[in-house]
């Protein structure tokens, strides 16, 4: 019977598989090492990489010297966190606006518009503006026909210079561009390696303040740690992938 198919799971019995094994707090901005597949805080594992190249949980050896470049991302993760545990994502938002508004910066789109958004959900509802169910499914119906159109123009966005610091590689006729935060180095590859007919963008190296980027690195994540409190465009160079020893 479906009551016998339903079991509950008390929070702190699952708390070792979301927990971060640095700051032992919930996993904020979940990234995980490709090579052992243990998963942090991005920020506790950025600074821990920062003077070491191992795992902090099984102390593999993630890279010899460039350790940044093999971890990733983990929304998957992120996404299980922020449902299991109630109230952490909306107190992490409320932490990052403070943290903007204290520095005097804005406050960036993806914060700012959804806190909009609910803002303006709840004010509707509490004023009874409540919307039949034929007006509401013809709104989200535009609001999907919108978003599908959208192509990430409502994300974030970065405004990148792309340069090319190799005489083997011709620059970009545009080397000016601006989109989403959430895109990776992967994608800013791909995008080169179509623009000069390159036969594979595995054959170049995206570089910030001369370091190589990890091609799961957003531009989000770029920006925050590679280009902080300097003023926009991000500066990349690209050139021919190098094999490190």
């Amino acid at each position: 019977t479906p009551k016998m198919l339903t079991r509950k799971i008390k929070l702190w019995d699952i708390n070792a598989h979301i927990t971060c094994r640095l700051c032992n707090g919930y996993l904020i901005d979940a990234t995980t090492v490709t090579e052992c597949l243990h998963t942090f805080c991005r920020s506790c594992l950025v600074k821990y990489l920062e003077e070491n190249n191992t795992c902090p949980t099984c102390r593999i050896v993630i890279h010899q010297s460039h350790p940044l470049q093999y971890i990733g991302h983990d929304r998957t993760m992120q996404d299980i966190v922020y449902k299991l545990v109630p109230g952490l994502q909306e107190a992490e938002m409320k932490k990052q606006r403070e943290f903007y508004h204290k520095l005097g910066m804005e406050v960036p789109g993806d914060i700012k518009g959804e806190t909009c958004s609910t803002k303006q959900h709840l004010d509707s509802y509490r004023n009874g503006e409540t919307k039949t169910d034929e007006n509401s499914n013809k709104e989200t119906s535009d609001e999907k026909q919108e978003e599908d159109n959208d192509y990430h123009r409502s994300d974030e966005q970065v405004s990148i210079c792309l340069e090319c610091n190799s005489s083997k590689l011709r620059g970009l006729k545009r080397k000016w561009i601006r989109c989403s935060a959430q895109a990776t180095v992967l994608h800013l590859k791909k995008f080169i390696a179509k623009k000069l007919n390159l036969s594979s963008f595995n054959e170049l190296d995206i570089l910030c303040n001369e370091e190589i980027l990890g091609k799961d690195h957003t531009l989000k994540f770029v920006v925050v740690t590679r280009w902080r409190f300097k003023k926009a465009p991000l500066l990349l160079h690209y050139r021919p992938k190098m094999d490190l020893l």
